[in-house]
């Protein structure tokens, strides 16, 4: 049976009260993943806007342990955890780092591959924003084609690494994608993630609207362009078997990225290619 609103708890382990910007798609990405997880539930989070706006100093937003790591080992404490857990016949308690795209794909990516090839009983989240916004918008390898960044302002010119292909191939026992304006999806991919013995891995597109310039009322509703452009695709795979969790309506990729002043530089010719490349990927015609 679908996971449906009724079914979830009421209760908020992830705020109110966070130290977000106004429609931080971050935080909404981690409100809508402890509805999953629950209290027994220790989080590592690396350096980041999130470790950030979850607690400082004597202020904790987060309902349920948390420890704020530096920035290239959350999957490393994340497994020394688990490891004393064991160690005291602790079987109960969720086990998550929690990092953004620097953390998951580039800073912390060693620690991340570690974990992952022991397939340690843990879940790795990537909250996807594109940028590194936490120290100014810079690039990232997870920072799309073309999109201009404080450091990179012409834009980027090379393409975005594929982090769940690169998860995929470490034959883990879960990898799944999500997007906060499909909130019941992401819950129910948390919810399979937590029973799986081994590492899961899932990666959140979770819009910031500073690096992305669009206003902050409109994070959700860019958050599901992208998926309906068809640009982030919304997929899971389960002991081996890749399976689509949406069909988008594919609407054109112009409508999810002119809208947005990180692509302010883009040509027809650049549109045309990124559409072409989509068509490609989901079998279509031109």
């Amino acid at each position: 049976m679908a996971l449906s609103i009724a079914d979830l708890p009421k209760e908020d382990l992830f705020g109110p009260g966070h130290a977000g910007c106004g429609g931080c798609g971050a935080a909404v990405a981690g409100r809508q993943a402890m509805k999953a997880l629950g209290s027994r539930t220790i989080v590592t989070i690396p350096a980041s806007c999130m470790a950030t706006l979850g607690g400082s100093n004597l202020k904790t937003t987060w309902q349920s342990p948390f420890y704020h790591t530096l920035f290239e080992m959350a999957p490393a404490v994340s497994s020394g955890i688990r490891a004393a857990l064991e160690a005291q016949g602790i079987e109960d308690v969720n086990v998550v780092s929690w990092a953004g795209d620097a953390g998951t794909a580039d800073i912390g990516f060693q620690s991340l591959t570690g974990a992952a090839e022991r397939n340690e009983h843990m879940i790795h989240v990537c909250y996807d924003n594109e940028m590194y916004m936490n120290t100014g918008g810079q690039t990232g390898s997870q920072t799309p084609m073309y999109a201009i960044t404080s450091n990179m302002t012409k834009g980027k010119t090379i393409k975005k690494k594929n982090m769940l292909a690169i998860m995929e191939a470490h034959g883990i026992d879960y990898v799944a994608s999500a997007s906060i304006a499909y909130p019941l999806d992401l819950i129910a991919k948390f919810k399979k993630a937590i029973e799986k013995p081994g590492f899961s891995y899932i990666h959140i597109l979770a819009p910031c609207h500073r690096g992305w310039q669009i206003p902050p009322e409109k994070t959700i509703e860019f958050a599901r362009l992208a998926v309906e452009s068809g640009l982030f695709e919304l997929y899971e795979v389960e002991d081996g078997n890749r399976t689509r969790n949406y069909e988008p309506p594919f609407i054109p990729v112009e409508n999810y990225l002119l809208p947005q002043g990180r692509f302010k530089n883009l040509t027809q010719e650049a549109i045309q290619g990124i559409q072409t490349s989509v068509n490609k990927h989901y079998g279509r015609g031109e």
